[in-house]
């Protein structure tokens, strides 16, 4: 009975007296049994105490303290044990007060094959149990990407799924575009390939100034022996292995580096990673924490550090760097800096007061937080939450950044036109808009002008290293679909999500059918999601804006044919004999109706061209 006339203060008084002063983890509950914030101390009596001194003016912690009702504590033989347990409690409960990061399962690696005559180049995630090469990791997928399309223009090696090569019986575009050497038909031996192999193994160890000067002595020595094609073949590839060098070399410094910055504004934060290897930049990647009110940078990169590197089993980071550099000291570096050493048998050292070049590095990653944060504040709250909700929709790695949508408009099989629209996190990227005239088809055939559409948008960008659409949405039914599935296998784009947007069964809109792309032996998919899915108002947004830009481009093509003088289509009849005709008789529908010997009459028409122009108006076609 006394036990039920305590109040919460007494009770945790009682608590904090009876708390150890050995390291461990406390849990926070608030009045519900919910765990609402996780912490570790090395002295757990000091560390909790403090929160519930009188004189505490801190505003985060005065809330957190008006919600505690319970205290557990976790006592551990370490401080270091305690931080990793921190660290996984926090992952699993999610607590309210806690500073919260998307956990990635795996981060992305380049995988070479190996168990295969000709080896394959390809992005991989997850448990790395095939047989190969793993080069990584890097900070994003999009970063593997843009490796992968370096190595395309460098190394004719085949970034193709097994399924598709086995299946060739004819060299694919990639071929034509002298992306890949071909090896599925035979058109390389196997001594060729495995150069070329070893070329691309160099330049992704970060060994691209001794390829560089092995590729040179090549070149000399096929210019030696008057073999000039092989010759120029490796001066363009020497060119482009400098091209490359110098977009991704900012500074001498060989190191290998991991390098964080973080930005606060408006209660948005952004936490900016970029991996340098052997003086490579690897690539960036942001990271947006949740419930980040009142914290400020050092506390925004702590717990960042602890949550990104100190993952466990398949998620570990196993390319630790020698160094990690932070934009401002934060607490916990000399046992950080331990825990990492210990786990990678290594030396790992973390730096926040640094010079030269290093400096460089912190310059940019701050700057780039910053410039994040500026963004993402201008850009419409609820456009990117939508964004967000896509990412859950379709169970993507990361937020997709770039959409396209495509939709046919034609009258009839008239003047058919296709439009391409491009969003961003900043909504209609309206220079990235474009249309195609469709031509040299069977007038109304959708699924050919959409083949078409999709065929000389994409093959250019083959060349053009214009950025892919993360979601490439199209607007119509499984028709139109297998036609897309059909485009971005031929030019193996398979890492592009493709979703068909049909009407549903009522035709209303908010009941659309998505139907999302399966592979080569996998089904699609199809499902409706709720009416006011945020996912759903966005999809919806795109389409829309497709179907506009569509039927304007038709609607200008079909006024343009219309207006179009029938005298234009008479061959050997010229602007000057059009005029002349026009004048004399007043008008094309004068023109219309006369005859033969009335329009020979006029100068520069003759009895033959007379008759042309009579059956233009007056033949069954």
């Amino acid at each position: 009975m006394v036990e039920e006339t305590r109040t919460c203060s007494e009770i945790i008084n009682e608590i904090l007296m009876s708390l150890s002063s050995l390291p461990g983890v406390y849990r926070m509950y608030n009045d519900r049994n919910e765990i609402i914030y996780i912490g570790k101390a090395k002295n757990l009596k000091k560390r909790v105490s403090s929160y519930f001194q009188k004189n505490n003016k801190d505003l985060k912690t005065h809330s957190l303290v008006k919600n505690v009702t319970n205290i557990e504590t976790i006592i551990t033989h370490t401080e270091g044990e305690a931080l990793l347990l921190e660290n996984n409690l926090i992952k699993e409960h999610k607590p309210r007060y806690n500073i919260l990061y998307r956990d990635d399962k795996s981060y992305p690696y380049i995988y070479l094959t190996t168990e295969h005559d000709f080896p394959m180049l390809t992005i991989h995630r997850g448990a790395r149990k095939g047989k190969g090469t793993y080069f990584g990791p890097y900070p994003s997928a999009g970063a593997v990407r843009e490796a992968l399309n370096y190595l395309q223009k460098l190394f004719t090696i085949r970034q193709c799924s097994d399924s598709f090569y086995k299946n060739r019986s004819r060299a694919c575009l990639q071929y034509q575009i002298k992306r890949c050497s071909a090896p599925c038909v035979g058109l390389v031996s196997k001594e060729d390939y495995a150069r070329e192999v070893q070329e691309a193994v160099m330049f992704l160890e970060g060994q691209s100034s001794d390829l560089i000067s092995a590729l040179v002595t090549q070149m000399e020595t096929a210019a030696r022996t008057l073999d000039y094609e092989l010759a120029a073949l490796l001066r363009d590839r020497i060119a482009k292995l400098r091209t490359i060098q110098e977009k991704q070399y900012i500074s001498g410094d060989e190191g290998d580096y991991d390098v964080i910055a973080a930005a606060t504004e408006a209660e948005v934060g952004c936490v900016q990673l970029f991996k340098i290897r052997n003086g490579q930049n690897l690539g960036n990647k942001a990271y947006y924490p949740k419930k980040i009110a009142r914290q400020n940078t050092s506390d925004l990169i702590h717990a960042f550090i602890a949550q990104y590197y100190l993952a466990s089993g398949s998620g570990r980071l196993t390319d630790f760097p020698t160094t990690i550099l932070i934009a401002g000291k934060i607490d916990d570096i000399d046992l950080f800096e331990k825990i990492f050493s210990e786990q990678n048998t290594k030396n790992i050292a973390i730096k926040y007061n640094v010079r030269g070049s290093r400096l460089k590095w912190l310059s940019m990653a701050k700057q780039n937080a910053q410039l994040a944060v500026t963004s993402r504040i201008a850009t419409h709250a609820s456009l990117f939450s939508r964004f967000e909700k896509l990412q859950e929709v379709f169970k993507l790695d990361e937020i997709p950044s770039r959409l396209e949508c495509f939709d046919i408009s034609h009258s009839m099989g008239e003047a058919t036109v296709a439009s391409c629209v491009v969003f961003n996190h900043e909504g209609p990227n309206k220079s990235d808009y474009r249309r195609y005239n469709i031509k040299n088809i069977t007038p109304g055939d959708d699924y050919a002008a959409m083949e078409q559409a999709l065929m000389r948008r994409y093959r250019r960008k083959q060349d053009d290293d214009i950025k892919l659409p993360d979601i490439l949405f199209i607007d119509g039914g499984k028709g139109q679909l297998s036609r897309a599935k059909r485009v971005v296998e031929e030019l193996q784009l398979t890492h592009i999500l493709l979703v068909g947007v049909a009407k549903g069964p009522s035709r209303k809109p908010g009941r659309e059918n998505l139907i999302v792309a399966g592979g080569l032996s996998d089904e699609d998919t199809e499902f409706i999601l709720p009416s006011d899915s945020p996912a759903l108002h966005l999809i919806q947004q795109i389409r829309d804006e497709a179907h506009r830009f569509a039927i304007s481009g038709h609607r200008n093509q079909r006024k343009k044919a219309r207006s179009r003088s029938a005298l234009e289509d008479i061959e050997g009849l010229g602007p000057k004999r059009r005029q002349s005709l026009l004048t004399q008789f007043g008008g094309l529908r004068e023109v219309a109706k006369a005859g033969i010997d009335d329009l020979s009459r006029v100068s520069g028409i003759s009895k033959q061209l007379a008759k042309k122009i009579y059956d233009r108006f007056h033949s069954d076609s």
